[in-house]
């Protein structure tokens, strides 16, 4: 098992490495390189979000996940918002790659965003095949959504 402090890969470092094709999505996810982000992911990859916002659900095929889900939830930010991704925590094991993330950003509603996230990647020949994201979606609801705030 390879258990490293995210960064960028090690030059030289073989682009289709399971470890190096998240690291990479995620940090396109944070600069805003879109061309990056839709390159990560095989045409038939699927992303299962967690809970009951309406964001929920299994998303099929890259183009549903980079078009519905990521760019999707940029609209739930206010203007100048958009939240900043920082790399946590990458751990990788064969395909499979489990990786953490904070986003902070302000949204729409007005409300601060900030969340830490993790997601568990399966990579295979280069490419990200399936996602399933873990996330506090109370905090999802209270602050994109507009739910209720706690106390």
């Amino acid at each position: 098992m390879n258990t490293t402090v995210p960064g960028t890969p090690e030059p030289g470092a073989d682009p289709t490495d399971p470890r190096t094709v998240v690291v990479r999505y995620v940090d396109a996810v944070a600069t805003g390189d879109l061309e990056t982000v839709r390159a990560s992911f095989a045409a038939d990859a699927t992303w299962t979000y967690p809970g009951d916002v309406p964001l929920t659900g299994v998303y099929r095929g890259r183009d549903t996940i980079v078009d519905e889900f990521l760019l999707g939830a940029g609209v739930l930010f206010a203007p100048g918002g958009a939240p900043a991704v920082t790399l946590t925590n990458v751990i990788a094991d064969g395909g499979q790659v489990v990786a953490e993330w904070t986003s902070k950003g302000l949204a729409a509603t007005g409300r601060v965003y900030d969340n830490a996230c993790l997601g568990v990647f399966t990579v295979a020949d280069g490419l990200i095949t399936s996602v399933r994201e873990y996330a506090d979606t109370q905090h999802v609801e209270r602050s994109l959504f507009g739910g209720p705030q706690p106390g």
